[in-house]
């Protein structure tokens, strides 16, 4: 018995959330250990976030019985990609405006972006990679995980 209430959305939106904390708290974690300065550690937002968007998409497959539209798949991974990226950038600006205003210095320190970088800018940044590696991440799981009898268009039609 499929899910009927479940849709691309609701999916996308329940595991966008649940990824966006799984991120946040390994923020914490970096930032309890001091590893916030070292950006390069900030890939594994990124295999949390491909992650929470396999996920999404095997859960929703599930709840249609192994029959999903490619395109409903490939919408679950991109909502949960921009969910989590949007929830993970005010968490960011809640966390280096009110909590560890230090944050930003010591990311500046590291001459990436300069002293032109604001939590404004990160914010933004955050949004826009997160978005666009979700939609490469989802493109990419959609390969996997799209139904057996999925047939490539051969002509227009």
């Amino acid at each position: 018995m499929a899910d009927t209430n479940l849709t691309p959305e609701t999916n996308g939106v329940r595991y966008g959330l649940l990824t966006a904390v799984g991120m946040m708290v390994y923020f914490v974690l970096a930032s309890l250990f001091g590893l916030t300065e070292r950006i390069e550690l900030s890939f594994l937002n990124g295999l949390l976030l491909a992650v929470g968007i396999c996920v999404a998409i095997v859960h929703y497959k599930r709840s249609r019985h192994g029959r999903m539209p490619y395109l409903h798949g490939f919408g679950t991974g991109i909502i949960t990609a921009v969910v989590a990226s949007v929830a993970f950038a005010f968490f960011f600006i809640f966390y280096a405006g009110v909590l560890n205003r230090s944050i930003m210095n010591d990311i500046r320190a590291q001459d990436l972006f300069g002293f032109d970088l604001s939590v404004t800018i990160a914010f933004l940044a955050i949004i826009l990679q997160g978005a666009m590696s979700g939609v490469i991440i989802s493109l990419i799981a959609m390969q996997y995980y799209k139904s057996p009898d999925h047939k490539p268009l051969t002509g227009l039609e």
